[in-house]
């Protein structure tokens, strides 16, 4: 199989998710991720020109190694040429937070590892972009498309012909019958976990543990992941949107953690931890914001990531450098404590490696990694799926980005399964973290319900 694609740049003004979310068929995989306040930064992708699927505990190393193969002999010409990453073909997708992937049937079309090489991509940074057009040739083998070109010919003028200027939808909420939130399990339960998280602290097993909990939110109308993509890079600018669509499921959301971006021999992540609500009042929100700079709890949770973070980066960099003190990251509806970290690689290592060292840094699973993320499925009681897990995308030079997929939920005709988590260490009571469960929420359910 050889990877063949065509660059070319395009008007600026066409919106990339928006013609994306336009062309798909009821039974395309699709993908989009922005973060608008980064230079309009938006990547889109629609259909498949190839795949990678793995799972297991060597599934980034081995998902790494099979897009290295199909870059090895990719085609391109010299349409890449001075572009930046992510101008032309890209692996896109992500990783379920365990390493066997969820088991629930509401996950089924999400494999522990999947990285989609679109058919047509279309990238905008900096008031410019450009359209990417890949196939996948078959040279020998039975079946459509073997040495056929004007197969491949036709395949790509479909594709093709689909993507034309559009407008994201709107939320169009029903008129009469409102939609129906319910936990996954009784808030009791949740307090219950982190109750027994502490005892364990407490004891010595664990330094810090991540738990989550899921709500479900069940409209009377299919949700449309269109509309909840639009309105979530609208009210969260400075976040990660994401998407990743499966025929009839959609994971998406808006995550503020940046995982890991590669960028040759340079990688930079984000130490997250430490939240905080918003508000309206600018000397309330200061005031909460200096609290949370002064909060020995919150302090004690982020100091743990970015250790973490350093000693992980630390045996495959040149240098790994973070800064002194965290510093205040506020998105729409909360505020975080947020310790930069960047490095200068000594080792290759691409962008979906260096995610799979990362993952799960302690702002998802915990300290020790390997104690914690046993003890997760145990206590929180519930499938995970791609929630928490690295979300983002790969170019054939091995340069791209993955962020944390927080604040979101997957999306399946009428049922909506969102997640939030918190960071349980010795301080935690157990009513504040529920109550932080329901503010991270926030992000999603004002959209869905």
């Amino acid at each position: 199989m050889t990877i063949v694609s065509y660059t070319t740049e395009i008007d600026a003004s066409v919106d990339p998710t928006a013609a994306v979310f336009a062309a798909r068929s009821e039974y395309d995989s699709w993908f989009c991720m922005e973060q608008p306040d980064r230079d309009g930064h938006a990547l889109a992708g629609l259909g498949v020109a190839a795949h990678v699927m793995t799972m297991g505990p060597n599934r980034f190393q081995e998902a790494a190694a099979e897009c290295r193969a199909l870059a090895s002999d990719a085609i391109c010409g010299d349409d890449l040429i001075g572009l930046p990453s992510g101008a032309g073909p890209v692996f896109c997708g992500g990783f379920a937070f365990a390493e066997a992937g969820g088991q629930s049937s509401a996950w089924a079309a999400f494999h522990p590892g999947l990285l989609v090489l679109p058919e047509v991509s279309i990238m905008r940074r900096g008031g410019r972009a450009w359209l990417t057009l890949a196939i996948a040739v078959r040279t020998r083998g039975p079946g459509p498309g073997a040495a056929d070109p004007s197969y491949y010919l036709e395949q790509l003028e479909k594709r093709l012909e689909s993507i034309k200027p559009a407008t994201m939808p709107l939320i169009d909420p029903h008129p009469v019958q409102p939609a129906r939130v319910a936990a996954a399990a009784p808030p009791e339960h949740y307090e219950g976990a982190v109750r027994r998280a502490t005892e364990l602290i407490a004891r010595g097993e664990i330094q810090k543990i991540v738990l989550a909990r899921e709500v479900r939110v069940h409209a009377p109308n299919p949700f449309d992941p269109g509309a909840v993509f639009g309105a979530l890079r609208e009210v969260f600018p400075s976040c990660f949107s994401y998407c990743v669509g499966m025929g009839d499921r959609a994971f998406i959301g808006a995550s503020p953690e940046l995982l890991v971006r590669r960028d040759g021999a340079r990688a930079q992540t984000v130490a997250l931890a430490g939240t905080t609500r918003r508000s309206a009042d600018p000397s309330v929100d200061d005031h909460l914001g200096e609290n949370l700079l002064h909060s020995a709890k919150d302090r004690e949770e982020q100091a743990i990531v970015a250790a973490r973070i350093e000693r992980t980066l630390d045996p495959v960099s040149v240098w790994v450098a973070a800064a002194d003190e965290p510093v205040l990251v506020k998105v729409q509806n909360v505020q975080h404590l947020a310790t930069p970290i960047r490095a200068q690689l000594r080792h290759p290592l691409s962008a979906v490696e260096l995610a799979g060292l990362l993952h799960p840094t302690p702002a998802v699973g915990g300290e020790p990694r390997e104690r914690a993320v046993k003890l997760i499925p145990e206590l929180e009681g519930l499938d995970r799926g791609w929630y928490a897990g690295p979300v983002g995308w790969m170019d054939l030079a091995e340069d791209g980005e993955f962020c944390v997929a927080l604040r979101g939920g997957l999306l399946h005709d009428r049922v909506a399964h969102l997640y939030a988590g918190c960071g349980i260490v010795r301080d935690s009571d157990p009513a504040a973290e529920l109550a932080e469960t329901e503010i991270k929420l926030q992000t999603m359910l004002p959209l869905l319900a």
